[in-house]
């Protein structure tokens, strides 16, 4: 997901493989490039603590990113001591709270993963559409 919620990358496997797992290939199956970032500026990227280990921390590193890895007690304790920030990671659990909302990915009643991956691309398509701000209603009229 980039800053918006705006899915970047998407991944199919079964429910039983662990994320950490499947880093690298959603790292080098990003949709969109971004470019190199100036001198002054970096990429960086967020995750929870499942990522703490030096495996993630190594492929992470390896693509360019600079890893953020945060407990969710990291997070309250840095909540206490500045309340105006936000934390980082509600932008993924939202983005997973609009892929539920579309009720065929819900519950994965598809056999193929290619006609499973195929409906949460078209999902993920809707969702980067719904993130363009335009001044009339396009589907609507």
């Amino acid at each position: 997901m980039d800053g918006r919620g705006v899915p970047l990358s998407i991944i199919v496997t079964g429910a039983n493989r662990h994320d950490v797992s499947q880093l690298a290939a959603v790292l080098d199956s990003m949709v969109v490039q971004r470019p190199t970032p100036p001198a002054r500026r970096s990429k960086h990227l967020c995750a929870d603590a499942g990522y703490t280990g030096e495996v993630a921390q190594g492929i992470m590193e390896a693509h360019g990113y600079i890893p953020h890895v945060k407990g969710r007690g990291q997070e309250v304790n840095e909540k206490r001591r500045h309340p105006t920030k936000r934390a980082r990671r509600w932008i993924v659990e939202v983005a997973h709270s609009w892929f539920t909302r579309f009720r065929k990915l819900l519950v994965r009643y598809e056999k193929l993963a290619r006609s499973f991956l195929g409906l949460t691309h078209l999902a993920a398509a809707i969702i980067a559409f719904r993130k363009i701000h335009v001044t009339t209603n396009i589907i609507h009229g």
